[in-house]
């Protein structure tokens, strides 16, 4: 018998550069990444059911809905073995939760309610390993099939492989959304467009004047600092391909509940 230890890393290096995330690759083709929510669905099943359907990521949603951490990577893991990216949206500053979820499998966490450059900065801290977070390391992860390797060179890896992505919900976090886009290490700032119109008083009326305004400053930060746009809760087609020649990118399509 072959004990492991006597086999080259060449197999784990093969594995580390399979590494992909398929909303990334999207955004970086200035595709539109498309994303479906996952909020009462354990099976591992869904992750290959929403690939074959034309998804691009899951929207595991730990905020809404009945999943715990343990089914969170049930369905994490079988979006890597499927090819489609697991990102998931944890409770408003749970960032306990958000490192759970990432060592379960997520390729990125989407962090609700960001009110500032300095939560947003949080959360690249704990998505990221340094230099541009500080996510702690821990074994050989469950993103490359649990191979051992050198940290430094997984951290390179996953660095360039997670989305952290911020989503502004509210007229304060709105009027901070170009120092939110300008954290380093942040990689997607968007509109959750039903918190942002409920705050507002205009629930639901995802073309009022208020929420234009708040697409144009949304988008404009981010092409300003290189970051991708995208926004969630815009049911409506003729409204969300406003948005989206506006240069929204990064785009949540519903819910699976919805289907």
């Amino acid at each position: 018998m072959v004990h492991a230890d006597n086999l080259s890393h060449e197999t784990g290096d093969a594995v580390m550069n399979e590494l992909t995330n398929s909303a990334l690759e999207r955004l970086k083709a200035d595709e539109l990444s498309l994303g479906i929510g996952i909020r009462i669905t354990n099976s591992p099943a869904i992750a290959r059911t929403m690939a074959v359907g034309g998804f691009d990521w899951l929207f595991i949603d730990l905020e809404h809905g009945n999943l715990g951490i343990e089914s969170c990577a049930h369905v994490s893991v079988a979006g890597l073995d499927a090819g489609i990216a697991p990102l998931v949206r944890v409770p408003p500053g749970q960032f306990w939760m958000a490192s759970r979820a990432l060592e379960g499998g997520a390729l990125g966490i989407v962090m609700p309610n960001v009110m500032s450059p300095d939560e947003a900065k949080h959360l690249v801290d704990v998505v990221k390993f340094p230099p541009l977070g500080h996510r702690n390391v821990g074994g050989p992860p469950v993103h490359t099939g649990h191979t051992p390797r050198g940290y430094d060179a997984f951290a390179e890896m996953y660095n360039a492989s997670s989305l952290a992505v911020a989503m502004v919900e509210t007229s304060e976090a709105i009027a901070q959304v170009d120092a939110i886009a300008a954290v380093e290490g942040i990689d997607v700032v968007m509109i959750g467009c039903n918190d942002l119109s409920t705050s507002m008083g205009i629930s639901g009326q995802t073309d009022a004047p208020q929420i234009v305004d708040a697409f144009e400053k949304l988008t404009a930060a981010c092409r300003k600092h290189g970051k991708w746009a995208g926004m969630g809760g815009i049911p409506n087609d003729a409204h969300a391909r406003t948005y989206i020649d506006m240069g929204v990118r990064f785009v949540l399509a519903g819910a699976e509940t919805g289907l």
